[in-house]
């Protein structure tokens, strides 16, 4: 077994939980011209009343399988390859990264004084092996002034996060309450993921 997997993913909080679990890891990211093709806009891009559920484990299902096409066509390797993915929905409605202020106070004003869920799917490879998880946490927020809006957009967090926050950041103080996984609220849900990585060998 590889004394390390790859994590496809460049979201630093997920690299950090790795770190958390012991997990070596290596970054398998796009960033060469021979990547061109991998069209990530497209496969975050929600169809016509998909459910959340099904769109999260999509998404990281087409993230994944151009991980795997990567690493071929680099001639990496091999060991087991992880992919991740987030959502934020409001009952059906899909909220993923705020494009700008305008968005994210959108975003921010409907999960005021509401309970949301927040759906991580997991999905590892190695060889052959493809194995999947899903976590669901739901996130209480405080019932938020237009101030608390507008200074939580002037720090920047929204940005690139689904849902327009981060619960390891500033929004922690907005959040009465969750049930379920605080590492999957935040991206990587850990026991999920050692589960997955127990069922390839590559944890105990």
């Amino acid at each position: 077994m590889p004394a390390f997997i790859y994590l496809a993913s460049q979201s630093p909080r997920r690299a950090q939980l790795l770190e958390q679990m012991g997990v070596a890891h290596r970054h398998l990211l796009p960033n060469a011209e021979g990547d061109l093709a991998e069209d990530a806009e497209a496969i975050e891009a929600v169809h016509p009343g998909e459910a959340p559920a099904r769109y999260v484990q999509r998404v990281t299902a087409g993230k994944l399988d151009a991980a795997v096409a990567r690493l071929a066509r680099r001639g990496l390797p091999s060991a087991p390859i992880l992919c991740a993915d987030t959502t934020v929905a409001l009952g059906r409605r899909i909220l993923g990264k705020p494009a700008d202020a305008a968005e994210a106070r959108d975003m921010l004003q409907s999960l005021s004084g509401t309970t949301h869920r927040v759906l991580t799917a997991v999905a590892l490879q190695h060889g052959d092996l493809r194995v999947a998880a899903l976590s669901t946490s739901q996130v209480r927020f405080d019932t938020l002034s237009d101030a608390q809006i507008d200074d939580y957009i002037a720090s920047g967090e929204p940005f690139g996060k689904a849902g327009g926050y981060g619960i390891q950041g500033r929004a922690a103080a907005l959040i009465p309450r969750i049930a379920g996984s605080y590492s999957g609220i935040m991206g990587l849900p850990v026991y999920e993921t050692a589960a997955l990585l127990r069922s390839v060998g590559f944890l105990r």
